[in-house]
């Protein structure tokens, strides 16, 4: 048996023109940490793998009209360590430093994490708390789609077959914001329940993950005028968690109403 076709891309325009050639039979390959366990699992088998690592332009950091702008391949402890991020959006620096370990996040993108949709990923709730958008392009031109409609369900996302995340964009100024994960086995640092919230403008925003196909974010409920304990009830009564090995959805749905009344307290 033969592995799958290796694509190599020197520049963005060529990996988009071997993306719209190959669309859904080619996997994307950026950081690898996702796509290699699916690959050893055998869960994945790709007639062909895109990688991004040698495409220029794709790894910068930077602030632009009061955005924080991270291009697709930045990885993990880059956000966790930039000074730009700790210093203006702390709470998505701190996101990213509780994922797995330093080994991990040297490794792993930020457009990776968003494009394979896990939902046990603790960055897109903190994403979608901060209201943060992904760039996305393909050879029939951009778009910009909020992180809130990206992913549809367990690993799925609104990409079209040819397209491909090349950045994220965090709304910049004063904000409060918080992530709260909580883990039921010890020896995993996957979340049972992630809950991230952010005040902003008078907005309140708060977003529960690993508990569902997709971060479950209810606006309706978001009253920044009402208590803690109020919105944790409601979230937790909206919410139809799943039952996995980090536990069942009746536990979940208690952790969920305490998290998120832990992580609006942690805003007051």
């Amino acid at each position: 048996m033969t592995g799958p076709e290796w694509l190599a891309p020197e520049s963005l325009e060529e990996a988009l023109a071997l993306k719209a050639g190959w669309g859904e039979d080619a996997t994307v390959v950026a950081g690898g940490t996702f796509v290699g366990l699916l690959l050893n699992q055998r869960l994945l088998a790709p007639a062909a793998l895109l990688s991004l690592r040698d495409v220029p332009g794709l790894g910068a950091i930077g602030v632009e009209g009061g955005q924080l702008r991270l291009g697709a391949l930045v990885t993990h402890r880059a956000v966790e360590r930039s000074a730009v991020v700790r210093d203006g959006w702390p709470a998505l620096a701190g996101t990213f430093r509780l994922v797995a370990s330093p080994r991990v996040r040297n490794q792993a993108t930020v457009g990776g994490v968003l494009a394979d949709a896990d939902h046990a990923s603790d960055p897109p709730s903190t994403f979608t708390a901060l209201g943060a958008s992904c760039v996305v392009r393909s050879v029939r031109g951009e778009r910009v789609v909020p992180v809130s409609e990206l992913i549809t369900g367990f690993y799925a996302t609104s990409l079209a077959p040819d397209e491909l995340v090349v950045e994220v964009r965090v709304p910049g100024g004063p904000h409060r914001a918080v992530y709260r994960k909580f883990r039921s086995r010890s020896h995993e640092d996957r979340p049972c329940v992630g809950v991230a919230a952010c005040r902003r403008d008078g907005e309140l925003r708060v977003v529960v993950g690993a508990v569902a196909e997709r971060p479950q974010w209810f606006p309706e409920l978001c009253d920044p005028a009402a208590a803690p304990a109020e919105i944790a009830r409601a979230y937790a009564a909206a919410i139809d968690p799943i039952s996995d090995v980090s536990g069942s959805s009746a536990y979940r749905k208690r952790v969920i109403e305490v998290e998120v009344r832990r992580a609006l307290e942690a805003l007051s």
